[in-house]
């Protein structure tokens, strides 16, 4: 796991909590979570926080972290095996780890402390990432024991996993929050890393399962903005018979992250939208009859 933010409200119907899974098959190049991408804890270093007292240094076991020859804190992160020693070490918050292990019981019990928000506005659980299905069967417990609990489930996926993955966990989920990055597979492939035979696929079984389904698509400008590519995505939804879409507009509030990760941001040059190129876009959407809204 690398985050459980309750009280939020973007992330399924009411009052939700969100649990974010860790590992993530595909690369997007928007992604505003990198540190959801690797299955595994990552240290995120906020070099403007280091006081450079080489605790962290003392105490790297596998040499990761070293000291540049202008005394700035360096790391290897191919070395770096996340054992948090540094982490631990650190008296300014310089470092901070990302991912930690949780049981399934664990994860239920945070959940459950907000039961009665749910109940009152309609709200429940959403898991998400990363991709929940690349760890299936905690998935498919967290899920189970929420079930239990009458509490009301959600998953936001991209549908990159083996249908028999997907089938394991329909009979614990209320709600599908279905990304659609783009519906060209060739163009998909550029934004991810992989095509979208799969993902379209998966999508049409879990309409035919009775499964309630929400389109989330994030628009990134330049990628997948084009007046033919949300026509595209119009027609996918109204094929399937779904009519609510929920639109992401592109935001650089992730953007850090890659800093405190040691990676480069893909979209360094790509601007925010201004409210009205959102506006025309959800325009597009609600010609053909969608609900679409802004998430």
């Amino acid at each position: 796991m690398f985050d459980i933010q309750r009280y939020s409200i973007h992330d399924g119907p009411g009052i939700r909590t969100t649990v974010f899974f860790k590992g993530c098959p595909l690369r997007c190049l928007w992604c505003d979570n990198p540190e959801s991408q690797k299955p595994v804890p990552e240290v995120l270093f906020f070099e403007s926080l280091c006081q450079r007292c080489y605790r962290c240094v003392r105490v790297c076991l596998t040499g990761a972290t070293t000291v540049g020859k202008d005394g700035a804190i360096q790391i290897d992160r191919s070395k770096c095996t996340g054992c948090a020693n540094c982490v631990e070490q650190c008296l300014n918050e310089a470092r901070v780890l990302s991912g930690k292990q949780m049981t399934a019981v664990e994860v239920v019990e945070v959940v459950r402390k907000d039961a009665l928000f749910y109940a009152n506005s309609g709200g429940g659980v959403t898991v998400s990432g990363g991709e929940p299905f690349y760890q299936p069967e905690f998935l498919k417990e967290v899920l189970r024991l929420c079930r239990e609990q009458g509490i009301h489930t959600a998953v936001e996926t991209s549908g990159q996993a083996k249908w028999q993955v997907i089938e394991g966990a329909l009979a614990y989920v209320d709600l599908f929050l279905y990304d659609i990055k783009h519906v060209a597979p060739a163009r998909h492939r550029e934004l991810t890393g992989v095509d979208n035979a799969l993902i379209l696929e998966n999508l049409h079984r879990v309409v035919a399962a009775g499964k309630r389904v929400v389109l989330r698509a994030p628009l990134i400008p330049g990628c997948n903005d084009r007046t033919e590519d949300l026509e595209a995505l119009a027609a996918l939804a109204k094929e399937l018979g779904i009519r609510r879409v929920d639109v992401m507009a592109y935001h650089r509030l992730g953007e850090k992250k890659y800093e405190h990760l040691g990676r480069s941001y893909p979209l360094e040059n790509v601007a925010q939208y201004r409210e009205e190129e959102v506006a025309a876009m959800l325009g597009v959407l609600k010609s053909h009859g969608l609900d679409a809204r802004l998430s």
